[in-house]
């Protein structure tokens, strides 16, 4: 994939949280929401000039889609449900701030942890990207790419390093954000996330070559000494 579409693919994603977040909040004078959007754009640049060296043809991989030829239909249901609560809990977040006022909000300590962890989450993400090649949103046999087990790098750590990036980064902007009741619902595209590593690894021992003696190897899943 050119620099050029990695840029614009940049730019959609950023768009797309602005108006997810501005559009509920019926305002542009969120300056909590300006600082996500600046933040977002620093470490998704960051992420594409690090991955670009290692795995520049898996931006092209991932811009495939969430729904693919050969991925099982409990996965094709697990994306739409975790893209659908994902979605959800970020429209949810300006609501909650602007209309709804469930809960006080946090303090500033906690709001600034908050952005700390979206950061956080990002850098496990990218540095799962950098080591993955096959690193794709859908679960699938990639026999075209000669897919192989990765167990270098955080893969040492977990099985599921992008998923325990995940974490962090949907928990944090709610925090960020001002909305105890939002960090609350990341709970809900989490838990779909745990679920398809489940589902994810049961595919993987019967289809790829060597995963089975992996999962014995690197014990947990998403969190260290946890699951």
């Amino acid at each position: 994939m050119s620099i050029p579409k990695v840029v614009a693919g940049v730019v959609f994603n950023v768009a797309f949280y602005a108006l997810l977040l501005f559009v509920p909040a019926g305002t542009l004078h969120w300056w909590r929401a300006w600082v996500f959007l600046a933040v977002t754009v620093a470490v998704m640049a960051l992420a594409v000039f690090s991955i670009l060296p290692d795995n520049a043809d898996l931006f092209s991989q991932r811009a495939k889609g969430i729904i693919q030829k050969g991925q099982p239909l409990w996965d094709r249901v697990l994306v739409i449900l975790l893209v659908v609560s994902y979605v959800g809990q970020i429209v949810f977040t300006p609501l909650d701030v602007f209309r709804f006022h469930l809960l006080p909000k946090p303090s500033g300590l906690v709001s600034l942890s908050g952005l700390a962890l979206y950061v956080a989450g990002w850098w496990i993400m990218t540095l799962a990207m950098k080591v993955n090649p096959f690193a794709v949103p859908v679960v699938r046999l990639q026999e075209e790419r000669q897919q192989r087990v990765i167990d270098a790098g955080v893969y040492a750590v977990v099985r599921h390093p992008m998923y325990t990036g995940f974490v962090p980064m949907v928990v944090g902007p709610a925090l960020w954000l001002q909305s105890y009741v939002a960090a609350l619902l990341a709970i809900v595209p989490i838990a779909v996330l745990a679920v398809r590593s489940v589902f994810e690894e049961r595919f993987l021992k019967r289809e790829l070559r060597g995963y089975e003696a992996y999962t014995k190897k690197v014990r947990y899943r998403l969190i260290p000494f946890v699951w």
